[in-house]
C-alpha cells in the first residue's frame, strides 16, 4: 500500500468509515500478529494484543503524526500493551512452544511431512527465540521477519543504532547457538519458519 493510499484510508477511517478500517487492518494485522507471537511465543496472548492494539488505534487515529510510518505507530502501541501485560505479570513470558507438533503420525505425502518439518521448524525457532533477552529477540524480529531497517528499530524502540546492532549481532551468536544445540537440519525448514 502506498503511503498516499494509506493517508486516505487514515482520514476515512477516522471520518467513521468501516470499509477503511477494516482495510487499514487487514493491511497490518498479519504483521504484527507475526511480531507479537515471536515476541511472547504465546498465540493467545498475540492475538489478544493485537487485537487490543487496533483497538486503539482506530481510537486514536485523530492522534496518528503523517509525518511517521503509520506501521511504525502500530508497532509501538502494540509493543507498550506487550510490555504493560509483561508487567502486569512481572515477567515477560516463556510461551509453550512445544505443542506445535505431535511426532510418530503416519507420513506418506510429500505435502505432509513438508507441512510438519516446517512445523518442527518453527517449533525449535520459537524455542531458540525464547532463549534471548527480550530485547534480542525483538530486534532480531523487527529486523528479519517484519524487515525493518537498523534505523527505524532505532527509532522504534529508542536505542541508539549502535546497541541495536549489537544486540542484533549477539542476539543471532546466541540464537545460532541454541539451534546448534539442539541440532536443526534443514535450513529450508527453518526459512520457512520465519515467515
Amino acid at each position: 500500500m502506498t503511503k498516499t493510499e494509506e493517508q486516505r484510508l487514515i482520514r476515512l477511517a477516522a471520518a467513521g468509515d468501516r470499509a477503511a478500517a477494516e482495510a487499514m487492518i487487514k493491511a497490518h494485522q498479519r504483521s504484527l500478529y507475526a511480531y507479537l507471537l515471536r515476541l511472547s511465543g504465546r498465540s493467545d496472548l498475540a492475538e489478544d494484543v493485537t487485537q487490543e492494539a487496533f483497538v486503539r488505534v482506530l481510537t486514536n487515529l485523530d492522534r496518528f503524526d503523517p509525518r511517521f510510518r503509520f506501521s511504525t505507530w502500530v508497532f509501538t502501541i502494540a509493543r507498550r500493551l506487550f510490555l504493560n501485560f509483561c508487567e502486569k505479570k512481572r515477567a515477560i513470558p516463556a510461551g509453550d512452544a512445544s505443542g506445535a507438533w505431535a511426532s510418530g503420525a503416519a507420513r506418506s505425502e510429500t505435502l505432509v511431512e513438508r507441512a510438519e518439518d516446517t512445523l518442527v521448524a518453527r517449533d525449535v525457532l520459537q524455542k531458540g527465540l525464547m532463549s534471548l533477552t527480550f530485547e534480542q529477540r525483538e530486534v532480531i524480529i523487527l529486523f528479519h521477519q517484519q524487515e525493518w531497517p537498523i534505523w527505524l528499530i532505532s527509532d522504534h524502540l529508542g536505542m541508539p543504532e549502535g546497541t541495536v546492532k549489537s544486540h542484533l549481532h549477539r542476539g543471532r551468536k546466541r540464537l545460532r547457538e541454541s539451534l546448534d544445540s539442539i541440532k536443526l537440519v534443514g535450513s529450508e525448514s527453518l526459512q520457512e519458519a520465519l515467515i
